[in-house]
């Protein structure tokens, strides 16, 4: 949006407008007039656009302070009406405009006619005039102003249709109406075409202020703390400005501190809370520089995680209102916990552009499961937001099967050997390169041995390349900033990258990225990926060259591309519905044989999940908890768990680890007695609704077991339950938060006796039992067994890792519509 020259000024008054130069024949400033006179407003246009409803917007709100009525109706057809204008409605105006759209598809829907109401006449401006900003200003459009002294049978008749259209033949666009919309919401094929033509004013200066699905994000983030929320986290792809959004979301929030793990990212955060808080109160906490009596602190998390700066002497617990994570997929790091679990701020927000679970690595834990809103990969592209990627798997002889995997991974000198001389793949690379063309490349790379002998290769074609890696100073390295200065400046084509451009940067310009190297984490694959899908003059896609061999989980993540369910199997077959729009995903024939055979080769379920916990036993240098073992898993390993309950590890952990041989001295005599069965019990039982867990917990009593639980514990653990993480929507369907802070302790009370401790008496295989005096007891027999360590941790482990399951169910069960509701 770019900073409006509309100024107030005196407009001659006219009927007749036909739009252009002159302000007294644009619609705009004769409907500015209008609402700011009406005592009611009807609005009838096939389509409101962004750029419109912000031009209108201070004089709605003006008349919505004055309590005038508001009504709006507009189309849904072809998805020319922008979310992003109808969340701007309701979220700037209060939901106080009566919003609907046209819902009859036998008929078309270009009406556009606006209706104003007074003391004792009516009037409308009838023509060509949807709600766009140049449909309102400069555009050449076409309108028509009459009221109903000088023709009332007209005017009647427009008026008569337009109620009866709004009555009749529409729907009212509430939150989860607008949701829907907006979640399956495609920009529109001739807005893309046209923003291909388009050029920048360079004497208009910007305006910093939400755009597009900002604006969805903010209006979810808005509506989740008013129902409660404490926490949130924004799962967006690269390109919608999480960074702008964060400072946009917390800017009635006095101190902020922003974390983040690089330097490039935390002065690129600084530059975005300056241009929207326009201010200069803000410091940075990383290195030698630690500024602390700031409004807005910019932390690096490897020194804020520090015991030395993370205490009440440089920060009290509740010091910032407002804290952001950025790339929130790091937030299981042990620096990144300590973080979270140190300070009390009124909010948390995290940001990330890996979808759930990806690596196996719950991060959705850390913030209660809150997920306000989320934007993937494809849903991006289809908005427009992010240009559309040519996939092309290129098929890589390169023999990987003898190289060794430590913790998942291979090892980086092993990898440069191979490469090292083999003539065949540089020649390969560079014919794949010449190919498909490019001006601005990233390649990904194993070493810095690898990228630099990468762009001595290119070089040596003549193509002008360099490598970039952490203190780059081979013949060929080059530092980051001014690599890509060189890029963007056509100085050279090509930047070979070693772990450099994953996170925190962006060169839009950029048309091509190779993956020259195995790739096995898939959150590396889409971050690397993004580099090159932001939206640039003239760019139209993304060409991706990914050179395959037989290593391992080679070609698995490419299903990321059609967002499939599972990323286990090898997508090599799929339907054009399945791509983002104008994507293409092509592979070499070798690749479609060699997946084949690699499929055929895969071990059994039990093998490759006894296979799953010795890798992460590995990872951790210690022995997995179930929390630990589900933070860690690969996803496509724990769907299957989840569905295959005899082989399900998590339902019988103690029979898992004692099978594998795992159990210690002291576990194995817990595991011979009643305990084992106790542990069992809570594992395995019924939990569609979250009731059980507060009774659990009232019972573990945070480490030191009770015996029997009276109603004061009951009602404490409960409240405090149900008051965290929205679990309050568990109550009924149509339970809002208003409703759930009206509950009495009465009725709290009652509910936790008719449903979890009833339950618990009647299939808690005799270990939950009455008792007078208390609202329910344990069964005598485990009175020795509570007090065992080994017990004790146990019940804490279950008890936990439940609970996320189940926020983890109730996501995944919500996640395809509007989890606000």
């Amino acid at each position: 949006m770019a900073q409006s020259n509309l100024k107030e000024e005196i407009i001659d008054f006219t009927n007749v407008l036909t739009g252009g130069q002159t302000k007294s024949k644009q619609l705009y400033f004769q409907l500015k007039n209008s609402i700011e006179k009406a005592k009611r407003i009807d609005i009838i246009v096939s389509f409101l656009m962004e750029s419109g409803v912000r031009l209108l917007l201070k004089d709605l709100k003006q008349a919505v302070a004055k309590k005038i009525p508001i009504r709006i109706l507009t189309g849904n057809y072809l998805n020319i009406t922008q979310p992003s204008a109808l969340y701007l409605i309701k979220q700037e105006l209060n939901n106080q405009v009566d919003l609907r759209f046209y819902d009859d598809n036998t008929h078309s829907f270009h009406p556009k006619a606006y209706f104003f109401h007074y003391d004792d006449y009516s009037e409308i401006y009838i023509g060509s005039s949807n709600i766009s900003r140049s449909a309102l200003t400069t555009g050449i459009e076409w309108n028509y102003r009459f009221n109903d002294l000088l023709d009332k049978d007209s005017f009647q008749q427009f008026f008569t249709t337009f109620e009866d259209l709004f009555y009749n033949h529409a729907i009212v666009i509430t939150d989860e109406e607008l949701y829907r919309y907006a979640k399956y919401w495609r920009k529109p094929a001739i807005i893309k075409d046209l923003e291909q033509y388009k050029t920048e004013n360079k004497n208009i200066t910007p305006l910093i202020q939400p755009r597009g699905v900002q604006i969805e994000a903010l209006y979810a983030l808005n509506n989740s703390r008013n129902e409660g929320a404490t926490k949130a986290l924004i799962h967006a792809a690269t390109g919608i400005g999480k960074t702008y959004l964060s400072a946009f979301d917390s800017a009635n929030y006095k101190r902020i501190l922003f974390v983040a793990h690089r330097e490039e990212i935390l002065y690129q955060a600084v530059e975005a809370f300056r241009n929207v808080r326009k201010s200069e109160d803000y410091g940075l906490f990383y290195g030698r520089q630690k500024d602390k009596d700031k409004s807005m602190i910019f932390a690096s998390v490897m020194t804020l995680a520090k015991d030395e700066y993370l205490n009440e002497a440089y920060f009290s617990r509740d010091y910032f209102e407002y804290i952001i994570i950025d790339e929130f997929h790091h937030a299981v790091t042990a620096q990144y916990k300590k973080i979270v679990d140190y300070f009390k701020p009124k909010f948390l927000l995290g940001l990330t552009a890996t979808p759930e679970r990806l690596d196996g690595k719950n991060i959705y834990e850390l913030c209660d499961y809150n997920v306000p809103y989320e934007i993937t990969l494809k849903e991006a592209i289809n908005k427009g937001i992010l240009v559309p990627f040519h996939y092309y798997g290129i098929y890589d002889e390169t023999d990987y099967s003898h190289l060794h995997l430590v913790k998942g991974r291979y090892n980086e000198e092993e990898l440069t050997n191979i490469y090292q001389a083999n003539t065949k793949r540089f020649e390969l690379i560079y014919k794949y390169y010449q190919k498909y063309a490019s001006k601005q490349a990233l390649a990904f790379c194993c070493s810095k041995q690898h990228a630099e002998m990468m762009a001595k290769d290119f070089n040596k074609r003549g193509i002008a390349s360099v490598a970039v890696y952490s203190e780059a100073s081979g013949e060929y390295g080059m530092e980051r900033k001014e690599a890509i200065n060189k890029l963007k400046q056509g100085q050279i084509k090509v930047i070979f990258s070693v772990d450099m451009f994953n996170e925190g940067v962006d060169i839009p310009s950029v048309d091509m990225v190779m993956f020259l190297r195995p790739t096995q984490s898939p959150i590396i694959f889409l971050q690397q990926l993004g580099r090159g899908l932001r939206t640039y003059q003239g760019k139209k896609y993304l060409n991706v060259l990914d050179f395959i061999g037989n290593y391992v989980k080679a070609g698995k993540f490419i299903s990321l591309l059609t967002e499939s369910t599972t990323e286990s199997k090898r997508t090599y077959v799929y339907q054009e519905k399945d791509l983002p729009d104008d994507c293409i995903l092509d592979f070499d024939m070798q690749l479609i044989d060699l997946f084949k055979q690699m499929d055929m080769k895969t071990l059994t379920m039990k093998e490759k999940i006894n296979n799953e916990y010795f890798r992460i036993k590995e990872l951790l240098e210690q022995r997995p908890t179930r929390v630990e073992l589900f933070t860690y898993m690969e996803d496509s390993i724990y769907q299957y768990c989840m569905s295959h309950a005899k082989e399900n590890p998590f339902r019988h952990y103690l029979d898992f680890l004692n099978d594998l041989n795992e159990l210690s001295d002291d576990e194995k005599a817990v595991y011979k007695i009643i305990g084992r069965d106790f542990i069992n019990l809570i594992e395995t039982t019924d939990m569609q609704k979250v009731y059980k867990m507060p009774i659990l917990y009232a019972f573990y009593n945070q480490g030191n077991i009770k015996s029997a639980i009276t109603d004061e514990d009951v009602l404490s653990v409960w409240k405090e339950f149900f008051s965290k993480n929205k679990n309050w929507k568990d109550f009924a369907s149509d339970m809002t938060y208003d409703k759930y802070l009206k509950i009495t302790d009465k009725q709290h009370l009652a509910k936790a006796k008719i449903m979890p401790i009833k339950y618990l008496k009647a299939s808690g295989k005799g270990f939950f039992v009455e008792k007078e005096g208390f609202a329910l007891a344990l069964n005598e027999n485990l009175n020795d067994i509570i007090k065992n360590k080994v017990f004790v941790d146990n019940m804490r482990d279950v008890l936990e890792y439940r609970t996320i399951e189940y926020y983890r169910r109730r996501y995944s069960m919500n996640s395809d519509r509007y989890i606000n509701i």
